[in-house]
């Protein structure tokens, strides 16, 4: 196709219509969701400053939970404040760029979070299964490559995510029923064949949150199989709370981002704001959860976050 006819083919604008079915509740909506967002931000702000600024939380358990914290940051102001301008403002214009750009970010961070999600199993997985050799491990030389390294591979598998859906073709359709754009969602708007960008989804998503769970999965059998085999019950109850945090964290992660990718593609069935709805809980709900979790079970980060407020020292 001349460059030209794309180029016309291609629209300036879409427009999101928050939750088709359910606009006269939008502004019921919003109220949670700002509470919400509020609650996220401050406390993945709080975690990360006191993470920071608390030698005793320079472990890698803390570093690689301060990155979760940036990444749940990133993943809420991406989609959050374009969702409360639809339910309060009815601003539902978004330019070609910046769907783009939501796209971008939304599967980047998603993958970057995984890629942490599994850093920090593997790191529980020595701390327990190999103590003596935890420090000698996990170095802070081997964090950053693990950063880059996550960064990398979510930068390359989603990267093409955008450059898919920019050379498709719109024909003049521009009305997205979501709060927010998604690669399918944009890509189904197409009026081409979109099976590479099918085929290419579901590739990207596999080799990088299937593969993770897959390994997450196996790091924690070995943790089980290991904790059963301490000597004493306390010693157990210890190893089993020091996972406990995690596990939970992983649960909300994976359980909201399968069942939205799977509806996305073969649960027609299903009640498009029921999709809808989950899918801006996964947004949210784990960045606002994910301290509140990780500051009531870890007795560290409890007392680096007081000292940050109240200068207290124990």
């Amino acid at each position: 196709m001349p460059a030209a006819n794309h180029s016309s083919l291609v629209p300036q604008w879409f427009f999101l219509i928050g939750i088709p079915g359910l606009e006269e509740f939008h502004l019921w909506f919003a109220i949670p969701l700002c509470l919400m967002y509020a609650v996220a931000l401050l406390g993945n702000l709080v975690l990360t400053v006191a993470i920071a600024l608390e030698p005793a939380l320079h472990q890698p358990m803390y570093v690689f939970l301060a990155m979760l914290a940036t990444t749940d940051v990133v993943l809420s102001c991406t989609t959050v404040p374009k969702a409360l301008g639809i339910f309060w403002f009815h601003s539902r214009a978004i330019s070609f760029g910046a769907c783009l750009a939501q796209v971008f970010f939304i599967h980047f961070v998603s993958a970057m979070e995984s890629a942490i999600l599994l850093a920090m199993a593997f790191d529980r997985y020595v701390a327990i299964c190999h103590p003596l050799r935890h420090a000698a491990i996990l170095t802070h030389a081997v964090i950053r490559r693990v950063g880059l390294a996550s960064f990398l591979r979510a930068f390359s598998a989603v990267v093409t995510l955008v450059f898919l859906l920019r050379r498709l073709p719109y024909c003049g359709r521009q009305v997205i029923p979501h709060t927010y754009c998604e690669h399918m969602g944009v890509a189904r708007l197409a009026c081409a064949d979109i099976t590479v960008n099918v085929v290419y989804g579901l590739t990207a998503a596999m080799s990088t949150l299937g593969i993770d769970s897959m390994l997450i999965c196996a790091s924690y059998v070995l943790i089980v199989r290991a904790i059963f085999r301490l000597p004493t019950k306390e010693a157990r109850h210890k190893a089993l709370d020091t996972c406990g945090s995690h596990i939970c964290v992983i649960l909300m992660f994976y359980t909201p981002a399968f069942f939205s990718f799977i509806t996305h593609r073969f649960g027609h069935q299903i009640p498009r704001h029921v999709h809808i709805l989950l899918a801006n809980l996964y947004v949210i709900v784990p960045p606002m959860l994910n301290p509140i979790i990780y500051g009531v079970k870890t007795k560290l980060i409890r007392e680096g976050i007081t000292r940050l407020f109240l200068g207290k020292r124990f």
